[in-house]
């Protein structure tokens, strides 16, 4: 039991090792996040519903798991191919488009959800 206990552990502490180097290295990934942080704030502020929580945090954890998945598609085929090669640009490509996907579903999901409670917020705030 100990040995399953310690294996989840160390399963985590490399989760979390991918995680922080991503965002230590891809500087997309820190636009993604502090993107995320104000539309949880935006959020928060519209105090929206249980059910567009969970479609936002949901579209949040998509464009991360892309972006990290990309990360990782990115390093090994840069380990694999460290010359150029072209199917090793089209990896590259296609992880890319995936986060750009994610992206701008991302925004539509946020604009569809946020937009119209937002509008109305600013509205009221401006008396008109």
């Amino acid at each position: 039991m100990w040995k399953f206990i310690t294996s989840r552990i160390y399963s985590f502490r490399h989760a979390f090792s991918g995680w922080w180097y991503a965002l230590r290295t891809q500087r997309n990934a820190w636009i993604h996040a502090v993107i995320a942080t104000l539309v949880f704030i935006v959020s928060a502020w519209l105090q929206i519903s249980r059910q567009e929580w969970a479609i936002i945090i949901l579209t949040a954890t998509m464009v991360f798991a892309a972006e990290f998945i990309n990360t990782a598609i990115e390093a090994v085929v840069d380990l694999a191919s460290p010359e150029k090669h072209p199917l090793a640009k089209v990896g590259k490509d296609v992880g890319a488009a995936a986060v750009l996907v994610a992206a701008l579903a991302a925004i539509l999901i946020g604009l569809l959800i946020l937009g119209p409670p937002l509008w109305a917020k600013l509205l009221l705030l401006l008396g008109k």
